[in-house]
């Protein structure tokens, strides 16, 4: 297994953790809202890549 995919999902949520703490301590909800999503979507993404690669070895392992 690779240990990068979770150090870049910890880091993505690190990062989402203390702007949403910022923002939410300034009194901006609406931004510290569309920055969780915005994290959230990041790592979709990565994930998404991710199972991509998966299918794509599967495919070449049965010669399909």
């Amino acid at each position: 297994m690779n240990v990068d995919l979770i150090f870049k999902i910890a880091a993505v949520g690190i990062l989402v953790a203390v702007l949403n703490l910022l923002l939410t301590n300034s009194k901006r909800e609406e931004q510290a809202l569309m920055t969780t999503i915005a994290g959230l979507v990041v790592v979709l993404i990565i994930i998404v890549q991710e199972i991509n690669e998966l299918f794509e070895m599967i495919k070449r392992l049965f010669g399909f």
